[in-house]
């Protein structure tokens, strides 16, 4: 027999016994016996408390629930995020460079879809202002920490 036909042959068995479930000898397991999951999970039902009433023996005892403030059963473990901190104050050069960015081809695309004549000039200068704007705004980005980053750029535990 040629080593490929001995390959071919034990490709031919892998697949005939994909499908067989192993049978293995408790002795070989890494875990012991009762950590064995079963073939089918057993199945389980969470059903929501009921708020106790409060116990009659004990009257000094204050009731958890303020009858005069009712919850909201569809509120509850609902999270609300705190509101985002407020964008901060651009720059006139800053501004001027997004409006340059998104002028220029703002422009262009209303001058083609309202098919209008458009100059030398002004075509020049929507793509000059679309690129000026980039390279402002790339310039003016830096590539240092930012001012208020303090001597350490670590996590803070």
């Amino acid at each position: 027999m040629t080593p490929q036909s001995d390959e071919d042959e034990v490709w031919r068995q892998i697949v005939a016994s994909f499908n067989d479930t192993a049978e293995r000898d408790s002795a070989d397991q890494p875990w012991p016996d009762s950590e064995n999951v079963p073939a089918e999970p057993t199945r389980r039902v969470v059903k929501p408390s009921e708020e106790l009433e409060p116990d009659q023996d004990e009257p000094d005892r204050e009731p958890d629930h303020d009858p005069g403030h009712d919850r909201d059963e569809d509120d509850e473990g609902h999270f609300e995020p705190p509101p985002p901190p407020p964008l901060p104050k651009l720059d006139l050069p800053t501004k001027l460079a997004w409006v340059a960015l998104f002028g220029g081809p703002a422009y262009l695309l209303v001058a083609a879809m309202a098919s209008w004549q458009m100059e030398g000039w002004a075509l020049f200068t929507a793509v000059a202002a679309f690129i000026g704007g980039f390279v402002a705004l790339v310039v003016r980005m830096g590539d240092g920490p930012p001012n208020d980053s303090g001597w350490d750029d670590g996590a803070v535990l």
